[in-house]
Parts: C-alpha cells; structure tokens; sequence
C-alpha cells in the first residue's frame, strides 16, 4: 500500500505553495498546544522544495511552535478544569500523570526533552501551565528544544538534498509504517 508515497506527493506539492511558510507557521503553532501533527512533516519537504530558505524555515517553526507552546502553557494556567475533560476523552490523561511525575524529578528539562522528541509537546506545554512552572524559563527552554529539533531537521535535509529527497521518497511507505507501528507501541506502554 502505497499510502505515504501518496501523501508525501501532497505535502511536497504544498510545502511550494505561496502561502506555505504562513500554513507552516500555522500548523507549528496549533501542534504545540493542541494539534497532533507535528510540524516536521511539513517542513521536510519545504526545505526540500526551497533549500536557500531552510534556516528561515526552521526559523519560522521554532518561534511557531514555542508561542503555541505559550498557548498550551496558558490554557494549563487558566483553564485546566475544561481541558482536563479533553485530556481523558482524547487518551492523554495518563501522559498528563506521568508528565506530572517528570516535572516534579526533572523541573523545566523536561520540557527541552519534550521539545526536542517527538513525545506529545502539547501535553507538557499545558502541564507546565497546570503546575505553575516559571513562564520565562518555560518560554526559554521551549525555543532551545523546539530550535535544536527543527533546525537539525532542517540541516539534515539541507546537507542531504536531492540525494536524501529521493532515499526518502523511495522508502517513505516503509518509514510511515514504521512511525505507525511505534506509536501504536507506545501507546499501548505508556497507557
């Protein structure tokens, strides 16, 4: 099933549209807070598509990301009662508890590790807000994670061109399927 081959086409043909460094900013911003998908996927191909512009782009999703970040932060401060509802309904409650446990060892590092991984952000951006974390550091170590991520994605791509475009669309059905089959793992380990 040729399924990721099939999407990967889309978001290539998107990643040239005019409006796509504003769809970027867009979606960085909503996966922080409150989105599933995660930026990468978008900008990946962008970078491919617009290789000059790779540093900018990185650019544009770190500080996307780490004002949504500031949202989800927000929404932990001030209205956890109604997200925590959501948190249950869409599974997440369990990483919220666990989320919780890691701030109480690790304090503001874990949202650098959270940042940086492809661990859910948005649940660690909100959880940050609900334990009262210290914004201004909050702030800082979400630019450094989400920066550190999205600039070594972009650099990878950049470095690896043309060469890496076609490795990735050759085997981009077998590396969805993969991403997939680890994230139905983890959930199951993590539940």
């Amino acid at each position: 099933m040729r399924l990721f081959t099939t999407l990967y086409d889309h978001v290539l043909s998107w990643s040239r549209h005019r409006l796509a460094v504003r769809y970027l900013a867009l979606l960085s911003f909503a996966e922080a807070s409150f989105f599933p998908v995660p930026p990468d996927v978008m900008l990946a191909p962008m970078v491919l598509a617009r290789r000059r512009h790779a540093w900018r782009l990185a650019m544009v999703t770190t500080l996307a990301s780490a004002v949504g970040g500031a949202l989800g932060y927000l929404i932990g401060s001030y209205f956890f009662a109604f997200v925590e509802p959501l948190l249950h309904a869409w599974g997440y409650w369990s990483a919220y508890l666990e989320a919780r446990q890691w701030f109480a060892a690790w304090g503001v590092w874990v949202v650098f590790l959270a940042g940086f991984t492809p661990i859910p952000y948005k649940v660690f951006t909100i959880t940050s807000g609900a334990v009262g974390m210290a914004f201004v550091p909050f702030f800082i170590v979400s630019v450094m994670g989400r920066g550190l991520r999205f600039f070594l994605v972009a650099g990878l791509i950049y470095w690896g061109g043309e060469r890496a475009e076609r490795g990735l669309r050759r085997h981009i059905d077998l590396f969805g399927w993969l991403c997939v089959i680890l994230i139905v793992i983890l959930y199951f380990l993590l539940r």
